[in-house]
């Protein structure tokens, strides 16, 4: 495959398991077509011209031409320097990588990370959550993280990638889409009552099986085990956790359990507040299993998968 294949085929991932829906999407889409061709020409010139087929601005190709021939990736979780140069080695030892494939966003995909959230308001919307209220908080979150990134060294990973001639490629909220969209299917499918039903759903899932090995398992960090679940929403995606304000608003809503890849100090306190349980999952497992989704698509297609950087390998189909 070349490079403007994959991150094709990821783009086609990521819009068909976005919890919106395609269609969902294709409107948001259209809305972001439609504000490009009302601003000025000067204005014009500085948008980000990939916004209009790509929903997802913290999953781009960083950096390489998309007619470049992929035959290796090294693919980790983050992709920072010391990966850049320990690809390095690697080729000089023969692994022959050609590309080089983030989970968490650099550059300016990184700069953007606010920009992917406001699937959340959606997601939130519908649980129950008016979506003014739901749009409300999430604009205020949206801020909050837009400040946090925004004076951070977003290129030392790219630059390091360009004076070592390796593409490289990032598939944040596309692979987010795709865990979520699988845990959602999951958990309707097992019906879980209790939240200790919840950790055993988990644990049948390989990333999270080597998470336990590593001490760093799923585990319930609001609630007891044998409470019920009640209702259950998924918080895998949308670039970064919502505001702890959003507890009471989903229990208003009558969410009872939430399953998340990582919660703060803040979430749980406003969790407990308010009588919502929380199982966190995991962050570095719960990443995986995204990415891996994606992986295999890539594997079946001849590429060899080089992983590192907190990558929980796991494939779901059989090699002939």
């Amino acid at each position: 495959m070349t490079l403007g294949e994959i991150y094709a085929k990821a783009v086609e991932m990521g819009i068909a398991a976005d919890p919106r829906g395609e269609a969902g999407v294709k409107k948001m889409l259209a809305r972001r077509k439609k504000e490009y061709e009302e601003l000025p020409k000067s204005q014009q010139k500085e948008f980000d011209l990939e916004d209009l087929v790509n929903p997802y601005t913290d999953s781009r190709i960083f950096l390489g031409d998309k007619k470049v021939k992929v035959d290796t990736i090294l693919a980790g979780i983050d992709i920072d320097a010391s990966e850049v140069l320990l690809a390095d080695r690697l080729n000089q030892k023969g692994e022959g990588i050609d590309l080089l494939l983030a989970h968490h966003p650099e550059g300016a995909s990184l700069a953007a990370l606010h920009e992917v959230m406001d699937v959340q308001t959606d997601i939130y919307a519908s649980l129950g959550v008016p979506v003014n209220i739901a749009e409300g908080l999430m604009s205020e979150r949206v801020g909050e993280v837009q400040r946090r990134f925004s004076p951070v060294n977003h290129n030392e990973a790219i630059d390091a990638a360009r004076l070592l001639g390796f593409a490289f490629m990032g598939t944040h909220t596309i692979a987010d889409n795709l865990g979520h969209t699988y845990m959602e299917k999951l958990v309707q499918k097992e019906r879980p009552e209790r939240l200790e039903d919840i950790l055993d759903i988990l644990k049948q899932e390989p990333e999270y099986q080597e998470a336990i090995k590593g001490k760093a398992g799923p585990v319930i960090i609001a609630g007891e085990a044998k409470n019920r679940v009640g209702e259950i929403a998924i918080e895998f995606t949308g670039g970064t956790n919502a505001s702890p304000k959003m507890y009471e608003k989903l229990a208003d809503a009558g969410v009872g359990t939430v399953v998340t890849m990582h919660a703060s100090e803040d979430d749980r306190k406003e969790a407990l507040k308010h009588h919502i349980n929380i199982v966190n999952a995991g962050h570095m497992s719960s990443d995986s299993l995204g990415m891996n989704l994606f992986l295999d698509e890539l594997e079946k297609k001849g590429i060899k998968i080089i992983s590192c950087s907190g990558l929980i390998r796991v494939r779901r189909y059989h090699r002939s």
